[in-house]
């Protein structure tokens, strides 16, 4: 759902808004909703969040947030999963997790949701990348493919049951096939 203003709001006008159910982007100028998370989109979420800190948070090297607003490079986006390496992880003066969040995670994860628009999300993910992001993902879970995108490298497609997953460096430990990935809508 796009709400178009009846004035250009800034992003820091953006920013003094509450926040909305589902969450809103500040893209381009625009306020963008996202849409309502749906079964599939929720369950790949959760075990993804539950997965990839299993591996990274305890030894911390890094963390998974879920919906969590990062605000960079003129935009305020809520990527479906965020990570950030241990010691990028925006802290207050009492050393907790921040609640602003002023750069772009290291991995930006996506689930496409049936009436959301690929493009979007697409340009979202390339939009991190541009600002330092390691590794994108876009998990389709209708197609069951997950496209994953790298600075400055060509766009790879899996889809293979047994195919490995790429992981960015700081997540090689990771070890997720297709397969598991979208067993998780079966349980």
């Amino acid at each position: 759902m796009i709400q178009v203003p009846s004035k250009t709001l800034t992003l820091a006008e953006f920013l003094e808004l509450p926040e909305t159910e589902p969450a809103s982007e500040y893209i381009d100028g625009q306020i963008i909703q996202k849409p309502m998370p749906q079964g599939k989109h929720s369950a790949i979420q959760g075990e993804l969040v539950s997965v990839i800190n299993s591996v990274v948070k305890s030894k911390r090297i890094a963390r998974a947030f879920p919906e969590l607003r990062c605000t960079f490079g003129d935009r305020s986006i809520v990527p479906d999963i965020a990570v950030f390496i241990w010691n990028r992880i925006p802290r207050d003066q009492n050393g907790e997790v921040a609640n602003t969040i002023p750069i772009a995670p290291d991995w930006t994860i996506e689930i496409l949701s049936p009436d959301q628009s690929q493009t979007k999300v697409t340009k979202n993910i390339l939009h991190c990348l541009k600002h330092g992001t390691q590794m994108g993902w876009l998990i389709d879970p209708d197609e069951q493919t997950v496209f994953i995108y790298r600075p400055k490298q060509e766009t790879a497609v899996i889809d293979a049951p047994e195919e490995v997953l790429p992981m960015p460096s700081f997540a090689s430990e990771l070890n997720l096939t297709i397969k598991d990935l979208f067993a998780w809508l079966l349980e």
